[in-house]
């Protein structure tokens, strides 16, 4: 159940800053599923690199998490307009 919590706080910390970064905030629930995502996207993208992922609630996860939701916002971004 901790963890569950852990990973809600955590992408909406990341989901904020994105959103912060690219611009357009919509709400608490939307930055929480863009952090998420973004973890998940940012994780992909490391694999290029052959760098680890998220790897828990530290500084080095926060900026991969935050790599992957900026690069969702700014694709979501793009199909918008």
């Amino acid at each position: 159940m901790m963890n569950i919590i852990i990973l809600i706080i955590f992408g909406a910390l990341v989901g904020w800053v994105a959103s912060l970064l690219v611009g357009g905030r919509k709400g608490l629930l939307l930055d929480i599923i863009v952090g998420i995502a973004g973890s998940v996207i940012g994780g992909w993208l490391m694999g290029f690199f052959d760098k680890s992922g998220v790897t828990g609630f530290n500084v080095y996860s926060f900026l991969v998490a935050l790599l992957g939701a900026v690069v969702l916002l700014v694709i979501v971004k793009a199909i918008k307009h």
